[in-house]
C-alpha cells in the first residue's frame, strides 16, 4: 500500500509543480525538456536497459507516436492546470480511462457486462458536471482538460499496446520513449531560442528536474504496487485513480484556494462512483 501511496503523492505533486510555475513567469516547453532529462537519467540508472535488444522490428511506430504526444500533453496538461486549476485537471486525466474502455468495446469487440456500461455513463455524466462552467464566467478554458482527457486516453491505448511486445522489457520501451520525447522537446526548445530569441532559464532547470523526479516516482512507485498487488491489479488501478481524484481535489481546494460550483462537486463524486462500477466490472 506504501508504493501505492507514494506513486498518487508523486503525480499530484507534479501538477503542484506545474501550478507553482505560474508566479515564476517560467517557460513549460524547457521545463518539459528538461524533466525528459531528468527522467531518463533515473530511468537509466534504476532498471538499466540493455539497448542492445532493441531491434528493428520492435514496434517503433508506437514508440514514435507516445513519444511525440508525451510533451505536447505535458504542455496542454500545464495549460489546464493554468487555466482550470488542478481539482479539473486531474480528474480528467484520471477520467481519460474511458477511451481505452471504449476502444475496447468499439474497436477490440470487447465483451462489456453491466457494472461496465454503469460505469462508463456515470463517468461521462461526471465530465459534464466536471467541466460545467457558471455562466458569469468567460474564462472557462474546458477544452484543455478535455484535450488532457483525450489525450492520455489516446496514450493509455498506445502503451497497452507496447505492454503487449514481451520481447523487450517494459522498462526498457518507457526508456526509449523518454528519449524520443526528449528529442521533440529540445528541438521546440532550440526552435525557440535560435528563432524566437527565447532565452534558457536556470529556474525551468530546476523545475524541470522537480518535475522530472515526481514523474518517474510516479511510473516508478505505479510499477512497483502492480509487482506487490499482482494477484489483485483493480487495487492498485482504484487506488491510483481515486487518490489522485481525492488528494488532487484537497490540494486544489486548501492550498491554491480553487473555487468549484456544487455542480463541479456533485461531479467529483460521481468520477470516484464510476471508477468502482469499472473495478468492479473486473471481478
Amino acid at each position: 500500500m506504501l508504493f501505492l501511496i507514494l506513486s498518487v503523492l508523486c503525480s499530484v505533486t507534479v501538477g503542484v509543480i506545474f501550478k507553482i510555475t505560474r508566479k515564476y513567469n517560467s517557460n513549460p516547453i524547457q521545463i518539459v525538456a528538461f524533466n525528459y532529462v531528468t527522467a531518463i537519467l533515473l530511468c537509466y540508472f534504476t532498471f538499466k536497459p540493455d539497448l542492445n535488444e532493441v531491434h528493428a522490428d520492435a514496434p517503433w511506430n508506437i514508440y514514435i507516436a507516445i513519444g511525440v504526444l508525451l510533451p505536447i500533453l505535458f504542455l496542454i496538461l500545464a495549460a489546464s492546470i493554468k487555466h482550470m486549476g488542478i481539482v479539473k485537471t486531474d480528474a480528467a486525466q484520471r477520467l481519460s480511462l474511458f477511451i481505452p474502455i471504449l476502444a475496447a468495446w468499439l474497436v477490440f469487440k470487447e465483451e462489456f457486462n453491466t457494472y461496465k456500461v454503469i460505469g462508463l455513463i456515470i463517468g461521462f455524466t461526471a465530465l459534464l458536471f466536471i467541466l460545467r462552467k457558471k455562466t458569469s464566467n468567460e474564462e472557462n478554458k474546458w477544452i484543455y482538460p478535455a484535450a488532457v482527457l483525450l489525450g492520455f486516453g489516446i496514450i493509455d491505448i498506445l502503451f497497452k499496446q507496447i505492454a503487449l511486445y514481451t520481447t523487450l522489457p517494459y522498462t526498457t520501451s518507457l526508456f526509449i520513449v523518454f528519449d524520443i520525447s526528449l528529442a521533440v522537446a529540445l528541438f521546440i526548445v532550440v526552435y525557440d531560442v535560435a528563432f524566437k530569441k527565447v532565452k534558457l532559464d536556470y529556474k525551468n532547470l530546476l523545475f524541470g528536474a522537480l518535475v522530472g523526479i515526481f514523474n518517474f516516482g510516479n511510473i516508478l512507485f505505479y510499477l512497483k504496487a502492480h509487482k506487490a498487488f499482482s494477484e489483485n491489479p483493480s487495487t492498485v488501478f482504484a487506488g491510483m485513480n481515486m487518490g489522485v481524484i481525492i488528494l488532487g481535489s484537497l490540494v486544489g481546494l486548501l492550498f491554491f484556494k480553487e473555487k468549484l460550483s456544487k455542480t463541479n462537486l456533485i461531479g467529483l463524486i460521481l468520477a470516484l462512483i464510476s471508477i468502482i462500477f469499472i473495478v468492479r466490472s473486473q471481478f
